[in-house]
């Protein structure tokens, strides 16, 4: 095998491990949906999930931010009944306080 031939065969099996790496990925972050959609169709009544699901068309990061915090509350066991959509209206209330910050400059 000379030179030329080793480069292409080394190329080709990079190409190969970095698709494969590629789809591994996809899968995770597939499977991942998955089991916040399941938790999300758990925890959720019909009202706040067609509110989640508005949301996310138009707001997806803070879709995202909402699910990932009420998917912590569902592991460490602190939703004890399915969230309405009063709760999520103030749930994402509270979050976007956290986000909400100013900067004053005073001019002297």
């Amino acid at each position: 095998m000379n030179e030329e031939e080793l480069k292409k065969k080394l190329l080709v099996q990079a190409q190969q491990q970095a698709y494969l790496q590629a789809a591994q990925q996809q899968a995770q972050i597939q499977q991942t949906e998955e089991a916040i959609k399941l938790v999300m169709s758990k925890i959720l009544a019909k009202d706040a999930r067609e509110r989640l699901n508005n949301l996310k068309v138009v707001k997806p990061d803070i879709a995202l931010q909402l699910e990932i915090y009420l998917a912590q509350l569902y592991q460490s066991n602190q939703i004890k009944q399915q969230i309405t959509d009063e709760q999520l209206i103030l749930i994402l209330k509270n979050l976007s306080n956290k986000r909400d910050f100013n900067i004053k400059i005073k001019k002297k």
